[in-house]
């Protein structure tokens, strides 16, 4: 809501909200929604780590089905949130996914998302090592690193219905949507 309050405010801002998979997926997953469905003229990064890291390792929407964390000690039940297909169901502009690992391909993904109008949505698949990792005996964020390296496919194009992440599974990642709409400013003018 702030940073839609900027653009709106001053429209000729660049406007870029970061974010954890929590405070997107659930907490600010109502703001998401709407933000998108408007097609306001913000880039929007979501840091995904699998859990609440900053608060102790919880549960998030973005945890993996079998993924140990301090509140789920059994494993995980729930289906795991597909934040590329929320964004886009959405309406947003554009939606990508990179792991920390592919840093060129996110340094062109962000520069291709600064150029464009309308809602922007990068994920960004991260490791959390001393929470997610650790509980989970996935070993330390070198070994995740060369994980992201060995199991991430580039399907650039890919349909956002086919981006689930399984527990410990290979990992999608590139460009997903990329189209024209409406922003709000321009719908309100």
């Amino acid at each position: 809501p702030f940073a839609t309050g900027l653009k709106l405010a001053n429209p000729e801002l660049q406007v870029v909200v970061f974010g954890g998979d929590g405070d997107i997926g659930a907490i600010g997953g109502n703001h998401l929604l709407h933000a998108a469905q408007r097609n306001m003229d913000l880039l929007v990064v979501c840091v995904n780590n699998f859990n609440y890291g900053m608060t102790g390792g919880q549960v998030s929407p973005t945890t993996p089905r079998g993924a140990t964390l301090t509140t789920v000690p059994y494993g995980s039940f729930s289906a795991t949130m597909n934040m590329p297909l929320l964004a886009d169901a959405c309406g947003a502009s554009y939606v990508a996914r990179w792991t920390t690992y592919h840093l060129r391909q996110m340094e062109r993904t962000f520069c291709e998302a600064m150029s464009k109008k309308g809602f922007r949505f990068i994920e960004v698949i991260s490791p959390c090592p001393e929470l997610y990792e650790r509980r989970n005996r996935l070993g330390d964020g070198a070994d995740r690193m060369r994980f992201y390296k060995d199991n991430s496919v580039v399907q650039n194009g890919a349909d956002t219905r086919d981006l689930e992440i399984g527990f410990d599974s290979q990992i999608v990642v590139g460009k997903f949507v990329d189209r024209e709409r409406e922003t709000y400013a321009e719908a309100m003018d």
